[in-house]
């Protein structure tokens, strides 16, 4: 058994407006996903990934101090 980590992808129905994740591989990204209410009229959303820092936890070679991206926009 291999543990491999799975994405998880959310997306909105635009029928009734609920958000909600999937778990698949990244091969079946592009693929459509119903809602739990069953509708088909779905789309995915853009996520934003997190990956963890470097050594220590500092976030040392990532491109800076913090925030979201970095720090490179001035989120903090």
């Amino acid at each position: 058994m291999h543990n491999w980590r799975v994405p998880t992808y959310e997306y909105r129905c635009k029928d009734c407006a609920t958000t909600f994740e999937v778990r698949r591989s990244m091969s079946e990204s592009s693929a459509p996903a119903s809602c739990p209410d069953g509708h088909d009229n779905t789309v995915k959303l853009l996520s934003m990934v997190s990956l963890g820092g470097g050594a220590g936890g500092d976030g040392a070679g990532m491109g800076g101090g913090g925030g979201c991206c970095g720090g490179a926009c001035g989120c903090v």
